[in-house]
């Protein structure tokens, strides 16, 4: 909560700095979830077990650069700034590419193009 805190005005002063490092995390996110998902449908992984695997494949594991970035660079630094970017962008993405997998069931069970 802190780190929201002090970032906060980072963050509303400086748009084109979160969008240029918001931008490459939402395409990592999605290129590693469709990679994850599709390759699950190809190995025919059953549905159930690939939405994971899309979810495990996209995460980034946010919450261990925040303490990283903290713990080296300190709240007001560059560093945590990107890392908070990286928080706000990846659950809404994680929580975009569950309704993707969901809505997807039917293309993924009818595996007759894998």
């Amino acid at each position: 909560m802190l780190l929201f805190a002090f970032q906060g005005e980072q963050i509303v002063a400086q748009p084109l700095v979160i969008a240029l490092i918001a931008v490459p995390i939402l395409l990592q996110v999605y290129l590693n979830a469709g990679l994850a998902y599709w390759l699950s449908r190809s190995m025919r992984v059953d549905w159930c077990v690939a939405g994971p695997a899309a979810l495990i494949g996209a995460s980034n594991f946010f919450e261990l650069a925040v303490a990283a970035a903290i713990s080296l660079f300190g709240l007001h630094s560059g560093a945590a700034l990107a890392t908070v970017v990286g928080v706000l962008v990846e659950v809404p993405v994680m929580l975009s590419i569950v309704a993707l997998v969901k809505r997807s069931r039917g293309w993924y069970e009818g595996r007759a193009a894998a």
